[in-house]
């Protein structure tokens, strides 16, 4: 640390009165020693950090901090304000700021060396003598941990050489401890993770705290803190010999699934800090009562990307398409492969023997049957799949066994893709209630290899095989019935809904839903030619949005920013390739024209493409497959409509604006339209 702090760092006479003073008085000795380029935008990454969480610490201090593109090198300033500052700790002002500067790729010994002044910061020993020290040359080598050139006021140079140089663990024992006679019974041990969104300074101060308590308390506490410098993983025969756990965090803890099945506290940073004998108490309370709940099991992929107060039906959509995500890479493989084995074979290629038994290097009809077989094997994951991504997003890994199974057993019974539907949803549901019983201490180890995998595919398999399976089988075949019968204005009007649902959220749920239900009835060895239709329908309805973005920059350029120009030119690519969402950054910048307009343009293509008789056994390609298309020149057609209309309502829409003379109109971020070399409102 000894190039982080000097004396020019160092204000023993702050007279800044708010919080923003403070940083900007300090931040100015930076930029006069050429740490920080640029006063106003460090300003506002520290104000970017600080409203992400006060930096006031309990004990008068406040440690603003931040990483920054602004930033050279890492620096510390330091101030001492004599009337204090409000950070927003609870005990009330600071008189010790702490000014953390760390560039936007700190190296990691830099931010070690950080961590360890937050650490020292827990030292009463330290920020007495801070406050004590009597010139700015002292205090940046008790900060940097040096012998000071002049000794400190009351007699404390052995207090600072000692809080500043000696070790944390050092600092804490005392001959009262030493003098003890060792005890025989096991310690109670405790794990605990800290982190914060930064990862600089409250992540090390809670670290700290929480093992200042643990020595207090007479437990065995080991800390992982999840810093900024990566973090060392806890070894894990500690964490499997820990009683409970301790989460002290402000952004997700990584790697969090090690820690399931212990008893937990799960708090924010501020409270390892500022109430670590507290925590440390509550866990040891829920030890004592058993107390194992789903909280001590990970996040789930669904509640770590979204946000906590969720709806149910927001979470269920979520647990949905977690499912159908991990799906569409196997229909798109499986789908593409079957259709080349059909387009190199011929229809007949379904009734190939196994290439195991039958394969010629020189046959045309030899590969193309190896392409089928292939795209039939990946085929046969989709439901299962579906279902085990369904419950992977419901309770993570130890969902993935039961959903797996029931999915599997949702092929077996023939209950297609609402059994692997309703099979995710229950192998779900099934562990998320297993895992909030509370559960012996003896089990815990077992639970997520052996007793949840073993009592979940147990229920799903019950469930699936005697109660539900039937009825949802009979559910299936009823739909593809209705499916088969379609002709005339029904198929016609199925098609204008799934051309509006293709592009009403370009790539969204909505989206997903369509095509799913698409690729769904084509996902079996032998789909029926209204499976082929819808599928057919779909995909001319997703090009559509992109590639009619694409054809109305090129003619009506003017009605589009220059960013838009260019994103119309990647369109044309990506609408060609069945990509709706090359059209987001259309619909994004000026939803109400060209959503709307979008739909039109689908539900013409859906529309034609069902009335034309229009085929498709591949579930993607675009432009790609159109060989394998039926009535391919007629698909295109439709297609072609669909961009032709869309095109026409988007620019008659955008057109209904006066832009500035001379000048082109642009989407501000607030939704105004502003010309191009003004930057300034013009009428919408």
């Amino acid at each position: 640390m000894s190039d982080m702090i000097t004396a020019d760092l160092v204000d023993l006479d702050l007279s800044a009165d708010t919080k923003e003073a403070a940083a900007r008085a300090l931040a100015e000795r930076m930029v006069a020693l050429g740490r920080v380029t640029d006063l106003d935008g460090f300003l506002a990454d520290v104000a970017a950090r600080e409203a992400q969480m006060p930096t006031g610490l309990d004990g008068g201090i406040g440690i603003p901090h931040c990483r920054s593109a602004h930033v050279t090198e890492p620096t510390l300033a330091f101030g001492r304000s004599a009337d204090g500052i409000d950070f927003g700790a609870p005990d009330g002002p600071a008189d010790l700021i702490f000014l953390i500067a760390a560039p936007a790729g700190a190296d990691d010994a830099h931010l070690t060396i950080l961590s360890s002044l937050a650490r020292q910061l827990m030292n009463s020993e330290f920020t007495d003598a801070l406050r004590a020290v009597s010139d700015a040359q002292a205090a940046a080598a008790l900060i940097r941990g040096d012998e000071p050139d002049a000794p400190a006021p009351a007699g404390s140079t052995d207090a600072v050489a000692s809080a500043g140089a000696a070790s944390p663990a050092d600092a804490t024992v005392t001959d009262d401890t030493t003098a003890e006679e060792p005890s025989t019974e096991r310690p109670f041990r405790i794990v605990a993770v800290t982190s914060c969104p930064t990862g600089i300074a409250h992540t090390y101060m809670a670290a700290e705290s929480l093992e200042n308590a643990g020595r207090e308390a007479g437990v065995e506490l080991t800390v992982e803190p999840q810093g900024s410098a990566g973090f060392t993983r806890l070894d894990p025969q500690v964490i499997a010999a820990a009683d409970a756990v301790i989460f002290a965090h402000d952004v997700p803890v990584r790697e969090k699934e090690r820690f399931a099945g212990k008893p937990t506290v799960d708090v924010g940073v501020k409270a390892g800090i500022n109430r670590a004998a507290e925590l440390i108490a509550e866990v040891r309370e829920k030890a004592a009562r058993g107390e194992v709940t789903s909280g001590s099991a990970p996040a789930t992929p669904v509640e770590r990307s979204g946000d906590s107060g969720e709806g149910y039906g927001t979470k269920l959509r979520k647990w949905l398409m977690s499912g159908v995500s991990y799906m569409v890479p196997f229909v798109a493989a499986g789908g593409l492969l079957i259709a080349l084995g059909f387009a190199i074979g011929g229809y007949e290629i379904n009734k190939a023997p196994s290439v195991m038994d039958h394969f010629l290097w020189t046959q045309a009809d030899s590969w193309a049957a190896l392409l089928f077989q292939i795209g039939g094997v990946a085929f046969g994951f989709l439901v299962p799949v579906l279902a085990g991504y369904i419950a992977y997003g419901m309770a993570d890994r130890p969902g993935l066994v039961p959903g797996f199974v029931g999915g599997s057993i949702a092929l077996t019974i023939n209950a297609g893709f609402l059994g692997g539907l309703a099979a995710g949803l229950i192998a779900g549901g099934v562990v998320m209630a297993i895992q909030k019983v509370n559960i012996p201490a003896a089990l815990r180890g077992i639970m997520p290899v052996v007793v949840i995998p073993l009592i979940s595919s147990l229920i799903v398999g019950f469930l699936m095989f005697v109660v539900i399976g039937k009825p949802i089988a009979e559910a299936q075949k009823g739909m593809t019935d209705w499916l088969n019968g379609l002709s005339g204005s029904n198929a016609i009007l199925l098609g204008t809904l799934l051309g509006l649902m293709m592009c009403f959220d370009l790539g969204g749920p909505v989206n997903k839903v369509a095509y799913t239900f698409a690729t769904a009835g084509i996902a079996v060895a032998a789909p029926s030619d209204s499976a082929m239709k819808i599928m057919a329908a779909v995909m001319a309805a997703g090009m559509v949005p992109p590639l009619a973005m694409a054809l109305a920059t090129t003619v009506r350029g003017k009605l589009f920013t220059r960013t838009e120009r260019e994103n119309g030119k990647a369109a044309w690519v990506l609408g060609a390739s069945f990509i709706s969402e090359g059209a987001i950054p259309f619909a994004a910048a000026d939803p109400l024209r060209v959503i709307p307009a979008s739909m039109a343009g689908g539900a013409v293509t859906g529309a034609l493409s069902m009335a034309f008789g229009a085929t498709l056994r591949a579930p993607h390609g675009g432009i790609f497959v159109v060989p394998l298309i039926g009535n391919a020149f007629l698909y295109l057609v439709a297609i072609a409509a669909g961009v032709c209309v869309t095109t026409a309502l988007v620019v008659v829409l955008k057109g209904l604006r006066k832009p500035a003379p001379g000048a082109a109109p642009a989407s501000g971020e607030d939704g105004a339209v502003r010309t191009a070399e003004t930057k300034q409102p013009v009428a919408a």
